[in-house]
C-alpha cells in the first residue's frame, strides 16, 4: 500500500516503524533532521515541507497514495492536510487529535475523514485497560470486550504456582489460553511441557472473568474502583472523564491553581484537589494510600517518577504513569513502577489499523511493538482451514469466534472458514499471516 505519513514526531515515528518493512512510506515533515534519522533508519522516502501546502502533498506523491496520516501536534493542521488529500487523490484519511474535542463532530459525521484518533482518548482507555486487570502489564480488549488480551510477569512471590512449573500444571485460570512465553525478549511457544521461569512474560487470551481471575492470581486484587489522578492538563482531564463514564470514582490533585480550578468546573462527579502530589502530608492528610491506583499524567517525567515511588510509600498498590519520555520506561519499571504508558504507541496503533486487510477488524502492538494481535476471519480457502490452531507457523491463534459464541481453543481444536480467530504474531510474520489464513 502506498501510504503518506505528515509528521514525523513521536507519533509519526512510530506509525512509520509499524509500517514500512510492509508499505511503501513517504514521509513529510518540516524538519531536515527528523526526515534524516527516519530515512536512515527505514526504508522510506521522504519530503520536506509543510502538508498544509499542495505543492508539498502532490511532491510527495498524494495523487497516487491509497492513505494519507496526519500525525503533527497541531489538530488543526491535521484536519487541513485530510482535507487537502480528500481534494488531491481517492487516498482514505487518518487524523490525529491531541485531545478529545474534535470526537463528538467526527463521530457525528461533520468531519470528513475517515478515523479520527484522539491521543488523549486512547490513552485514557488503555488506562481503564490496565485497571481492568491490576497487575497485568498490558491490557487490550478485542470482539467488544469478549476476548481480553493481557501480558502477565512471572514472579514467585506472587505466582509460586507457576514459577519453574510447566503451564497445565500450573493450573491456570478455564477459559484462557496462553498464547506466548516470553523470555529475554524472545518468542517462545508454549508447548504442553514449557516450564515457565521467573521473569518470564506469558501472553494470554482469556474471557472477562477469567482475565479478573488472572488479575487476582497476579495481585490479589478486584478491578480497580477508585482513583488518584495526578494531574488536571489536557491528558490528565480526559483521563479523568473516560474513568467517571466508566463508573470509576476519580480523586484529582492538580499543583496549578488556575488548572485545578478549570478541572473543579468541567469534572462535576470527581473530587479535585489544588494540591501537590510530592507532599507527603497531603498523601497522609487525605489517605491517598487507600485508592485502589494512582495514575500520574503531569507531563514531567521526573516528578511523576517521585510521585509515583513516594504514592507506593504511601500504600498504594497499583502505579500507572502516563509518559513523556517512552524512552524512560525502563527507568520507570525499574523503580518500581507498575505500568507505563506511552501515548504515541496508542495513537500509532489505532492509526495503522487501517492498512490491514479489510477481514481484519483489529490490530494491537504489544510489548513495544515486538508483537502483534490480529482479529481476522479465517478464508473458505485458507491452507489453514480445518487444521490444528496450532498449525499456523509463527502464530498463537489464543481466542476463536464460531456462530457467534467464543472459545478458547486446545492444541486439538481446528480453525474453520468463517472462524474469526485472535492471532499474536511477530510483526514481519504478520502479511504471510493475513495472505494464508
Amino acid at each position: 500500500m502506498r501510504v503518506i505519513v505528515v509528521g514525523a514526531g513521536q507519533v509519526g515515528h512510530t506509525v512509520v516503524k509499524s509500517l514500512a518493512e510492509t508499505h511503501r512510506c513517504t514521509v513529510i515533515d518540516i524538519d531536515e533532521e527528523r526526515l534524516r534519522a527516519l530515512s536512515h533508519t527505514y526504508d522510506v522516502q521522504v519530503t520536506r515541507g509543510s502538508g498544509t501546502r499542495r505543492e508539498t502533498l502532490l511532491e510527495a506523491g498524494v495523487a497516487d497514495a491509497e492513505l494519507v496520516l496526519a500525525c503533527t501536534s497541531r489538530d488543526e493542521v491535521n484536519l487541513v492536510i485530510a482535507m487537502l488529500a480528500r481534494r488531491l487523490s481517492s487516498a482514505r484519511t487518518v487524523v490525529r487529535a491531541t485531545g478529545m474535542d474534535y470526537l463528538p463532530a467526527w463521530r457525528a459525521g461533520d468531519l470528513d475523514v475517515d478515523l479520527l484518533v484522539s491521543t488523549a482518548y486512547e490513552t485514557a482507555s488503555a488506562v481503564v485497560r490496565v485497571l481492568h486487570v491490576p497487575g497485568a502489564r498490558h491490557v487490550d480488549f478485542f470482539a467488544d470486550g469478549e476476548v481480553v488480551v493481557l501480558g502477565v510477569d512471572i514472579h514467585e512471590e506472587r505466582l509460586p504456582q507457576f514459577a519453574g512449573r510447566p503451564l497445565p500444571d500450573a493450573g491456570p485460570p478455564g477459559q484462557s489460553r496462553v498464547v506466548a512465553v516470553v523470555r529475554d525478549g524472545e518468542w517462545i511457544s508454549p508447548g504442553a511441557r514449557e516450564a515457565v521461569r521467573t521473569g518470564d512474560r506469558v501472553i494470554v487470551m482469556a474471557s472477562p472473568a477469567a482475565a479478573r481471575a488472572w488479575g487476582r492470581l497476579v495481585s490479589g486484587a478486584d478491578p480497580v474502583g477508585e482513583v488518584a489522578l495526578f494531574g488536571a492538563g489536557r491528558m490528565g482531564t480526559a483521563i479523568a472523564r473516560v474513568l467517571l463514564d466508566r463508573g470509576i470514582s476519580v480523586r484529582v490533585v492538580e499543583p496549578d491553581g488556575a488548572r485545578a480550578r478549570a478541572a473543579a468546573a468541567v469534572l462535576d462527579r470527581a473530587r479535585v484537589f489544588h494540591a501537590s502530589g510530592l507532599d507527603a502530608e497531603f498523601l497522609r492528610r487525605e489517605r491517598i494510600g487507600t485508592a485502589g491506583a494512582a495514575v500520574f499524567a503531569g507531563g514531567d517525567d521526573s516528578r511523576n517518577l517521585h510521585g509515583a515511588v513516594l504514592a507506593k510509600l504511601h500504600g498504594v498498590g497499583l502505579t500507572l504513569t502516563v509518559l513523556d519520555d517512552p524512552a524512560a520506561a525502563g527507568v520507570f519499571e525499574a523503580a518500581g513502577v507498575d505500568v507505563t504508558i506511552d501515548p504515541g504507541d496508542e495513537t500509532a496503533e489505532k492509526m495503522a489499523r487501517f492498512t490491514f486487510d479489510e477481514r481484519t477488524r483489529q490490530v494491537a502492538m504489544l510489548g513495544d511493538d515486538r508483537f502483534e494481535v490480529l482479529d481476522i476471519t479465517v478464508r473458505t480457502d485458507s491452507p489453514y482451514a480445518h487444521r490444528s490452531v496450532d498449525a499456523v507457523p509463527g502464530a498463537g491463534v489464543g481466542a476463536v469466534i464460531r456462530d457467534g459464541a467464543v472459545f478458547f481453543p486446545g492444541g486439538k481444536d481446528e480453525l474453520r472458514p468463517g472462524d474469526r480467530a485472535f492471532v499474536l504474531s511477530e510483526p514481519e510474520r504478520v502479511p504471510s499471516i493475513e495472505r494464508d489464513l
